[in-house]
């Protein structure tokens, strides 16, 4: 039971994670309707993320609520929104 309460406190981390992204990386041609898309984004990288980080750091005893596992979800999560924020939405 405590693995799922991580994997969705991972999702939260990232959809608020997203947000933070969009109000820090301003885009001066934004159409509106890219607040769902990065913090469906952000709670992707952060589930993906949290999961690297548990199998890398914590391979032996894994659980989601270690502290190798949110702090990579939390990175991955922010290098998602921001590639998309920046990086994909400036070559569209």
């Amino acid at each position: 039971m405590e693995n799922w309460i991580g994997v969705g406190i991972w999702i939260v981390m990232g959809a608020v994670i997203g947000l933070i992204v969009k109000v820090l990386v301003k885009r001066p041609e934004e159409t509106p309707g890219h607040t769902p898309v990065l913090a469906v984004i952000g709670s992707f990288g952060a589930v993906v993320g949290g999961m690297l980080g548990v199998g890398i750091f914590h391979f032996f005893e894994p659980t989601a609520l270690s502290v190798g596992g949110m702090a990579s979800a939390a990175i991955f999560a922010a290098f998602m929104a921001w590639v998309y924020r920046w990086g994909i939405r400036g070559l569209v």
